[in-house]
């Protein structure tokens, strides 16, 4: 049984994921429950995780992976959007419903800090679950390489799912092709007549381009994650 607090943070999380492919953060959790600091943050996420319905990631920021829901909001249909490999099987009780899976395209590196030269070649292929392909379009993965979307969830080494797409809305986060030749990973922002491309770690700078300069190749849509 949970509490009322407790349900709303197990439903902002879940949405979450399902819409930016990686969960909030504790600042974002305490706002949207309205309460005063994050301690009670942490001990809403410290009791789902002992009733099994979340599992928290070690040493990975913000890696908050839904393992269940409730049975009425499972009613309504879920299915986990950050995925593992290279890891032991959870016990049954605790395993999320399987889905099927497709076989998508990695096509090599995106770096997650300074852009790199872009990707166009595959370098071989990812099993993803087929929930995870959301909304029209193609969909693509790419390795992550750097620490400047690391606040936002995303680690070095992980594989960033990509629906294929020329337009973002502000907070999306993208594959962008600076210039036609270089690609990163990173938060879309439209400011004034300008594009502005936000890292999710301070140690790097916003880079503020012209909307010429920038061509929107793709949206995030999910994350997987092997240990």
């Amino acid at each position: 049984m949970l509490t009322r607090k407790q349900l709303e943070l197990l439903d902002f999380i879940q949405k979450r994921v399902a819409r930016d492919g990686v969960p909030p953060s504790f600042d974002e959790m305490k706002d949207a429950l309205d309460l005063r600091s994050k301690s009670g943050i942490h001990r809403l996420i410290t009791a789902l995780e002992e009733r099994g319905f979340i599992r928290r990631l070690a040493h990975r920021a913000r890696a908050i992976e839904i393992v269940k829901l409730p049975e009425a909001m499972d009613r309504a249909g879920f299915s986990p959007k950050v995925i593992a490999g290279d890891r032991k099987d959870p016990p049954h009780s605790a395993r999320p419903v399987e889905v099927a899976a497709m076989e998508l395209p990695v096509m090599g590196r995106i770096a997650a800090g300074v852009p790199i030269e872009a990707i166009s070649e595959i370098s071989h292929h990812v099993a993803v679950p087929g929930s995870m392909l959301s909304g029209r379009g193609q969909h693509y993965a790419l390795e992550v390489r750097g620490d400047s979307m690391i606040e936002a969830g995303i680690n070095d080494g992980d594989i960033v799912v990509i629906r294929e797409q020329d337009s973002a809305d502000n907070g999306d986060i993208v594959v962008a092709l600076v210039e036609g030749q270089e690609a990163t990973l990173k938060r879309f922002r439209r400011k004034g007549g300008m594009i502005a491309l936000e890292a999710a770690n301070p140690a790097y700078e916003t880079r503020l381009l012209r909307e010429d300069q920038v061509k929107v190749q793709g949206r995030l849509v999910g994350l997987i994650r092997s240990y």
